[in-house]
């Protein structure tokens, strides 16, 4: 049974992932992205990583996706860019990513009803997590957060122009 809720975690994360990478709409390949993550961290829980699951569900799929979201909307460039979502925003784009958050979620459902009793892995508690991002991992830790840091100043600096000439554009 878990064998067959990882392969379909796994198809669904590598289908999420390659539509996020060909998709030409930033909002949903970010979508995408969401549920790769989730289905990755379903096959950390199937696993028996438990904390590994909650990690990536909370840090990467909550915590990183405001922060595309915020640069997102940072570069917001005015009423062509709202034109255009409503646009996009038909019924019919939220087909495919809710098909795979369904399945994700029945996979959810089917592992709670089993009792999700993995025989890999072992119990790890966030005293010991916190022991290897801070110790033998603490310049990959630092080395991260500049990497975000430097994609947070390098998104300012490119909508920078654009926040000019919309309030130049708004002021005249």
């Amino acid at each position: 049974m878990e064998m067959t809720l990882f392969t379909i975690a796994a198809a669904v994360a590598v289908f999420a992932t390659l539509m996020m990478i060909t998709g030409f709409n930033a909002v949903h390949s970010l979508l995408y992205l969401i549920l790769s993550l989730l289905a990755v961290g379903i096959i950390f829980f199937l696993l028996g990583a438990y904390f590994a699951a909650v990690l990536e569900v909370i840090i990467y799929a909550g915590a990183i996706m405001v922060i595309f979201v915020f640069v997102i909307m940072m570069l917001n460039q005015g009423q062509k860019t709202v034109d255009q979502e409503h646009e996009w925003l038909t019924p019919g784009m939220w087909i495919v990513p809710s098909l795979l958050a369904l399945v994700l979620l029945g996979e959810i459902l089917v592992v709670i009803a089993v009792g999700g009793n993995a025989e890999t892995g072992q119990l790890v508690n966030s005293k010991q997590v916190g022991i290897a991002l801070y110790g033998p991992y603490l310049l990959a830790v630092e080395l991260a957060s500049m990497l975000l840091l430097a994609g947070l100043v390098g998104a300012y600096h490119l909508g920078k122009p654009i926040i000019k000439r919309n309030r130049q554009e708004r002021d005249s």
